[in-house]
């Protein structure tokens, strides 16, 4: 059976259409991966013979401005987890965003996390590289690397919630493809079994430092040094540009801890409020 993605953004339009007492809207139902044309009755929004949404329904979803709901065998259901903490997708205007206890794990603002994943890429990946992605999330900086070229990318997460987030949304269907391998566990822990010089460049988007401070640690810095091949590059998220473009003792210790790992070349990005880095 198919599923349905829908928001308040989707409703509204449905809502809209019928009280227009149009017979169609034309929405998206992949979370803005392509649009299709639904008919409407007087009072609800049919998607298939066993999905229809009433207008109290739509009035609902509405409402709820920063949740997604999976329509499918005549349910609707939030596309969130909330069996240790709260993990949710939150619509935008391209890709959903990963929300975690109410932080946003994205850079959003003024663009959508898609296209931000793939900026972090694009300063560490090229054509025919292999990839670390560490704390892959969504896995749409896998995915942009390997839309780059990459040989092949292991995009490692240690949360089995965000792997089932991530198994539902339209966004992440590319993991799926050859050459992306998926591995759900710790990055400090799983750095550690992988060969010397094994990989071209490595994407590290960690949680904040308080929720995962070894991430941001000499000893790993050092891990992702022995893994990458000579010259190789990486791309490392510390978040908030503000404190980047200023400095600070939080991203200035990262740079410090990045020199006495072994990088080179260490440059600030503070539109993708992050650092890269060259062995």
């Amino acid at each position: 059976m198919p599923n349905y993605y829908l928001h308040s953004l989707n409703a509204q339009q449905a809502l809209d259409a019928i009280d227009k007492g149009r017979s169609s809207v034309k929405i998206s139902v992949d979370l803005n991966l392509s649009q299709r044309k639904f008919p409407l009755s007087e009072q609800s929004l049919i998607l298939d013979e066993d999905n229809r949404l009433s207008i109290s329904e739509l009035k609902k979803m509405v409402k709820k401005t920063q949740r997604i709901y999976l329509c499918g065998d005549g349910e609707i259901m939030p596309l969130e987890d909330r069996t240790a903490g709260y993990y949710k997708l939150v619509p935008t205007s391209g890709a959903p965003l990963l929300e975690i206890s109410g932080v946003k794990m994205h850079i959003s603002k003024g663009t959508d996390p898609f296209v931000s994943a793939s900026a972090m890429a694009e300063q560490a990946v090229s054509q025919g590289d292999n990839v670390l992605d560490c704390c892959s999330g969504l896995g749409y900086a896998a995915i942009a690397a390997h839309r780059l070229g990459a040989r092949e990318v292991l995009s490692i997460e240690l949360s089995p919630q965000v792997m089932g987030l991530r198994a539902q949304n339209p966004w992440s269907n590319d993991l799926t493809k050859e050459g992306i391998v998926q591995r759900q566990g710790n990055s400090f822990e799983l750095i550690k079994t992988m060969s010397t010089a094994t990989f071209d460049s490595v994407i590290h988007d960690p949680p904040r430092f308080s929720l995962a401070g070894e991430l941001y640690s000499e000893v790993f810095y050092r891990e992702i040094h022995r893994v990458l091949r000579r010259d190789g590059r990486l791309f490392h998220y510390t978040g908030n540009p503000h404190v980047i473009k200023k400095g600070s003792s939080f991203v200035d210790g990262v740079i410090r801890r990045l020199k006495a790992a072994g990088f080179r070349r260490i440059e600030k990005v503070p539109h993708l409020m992050g650092v890269r880095a060259q062995k």
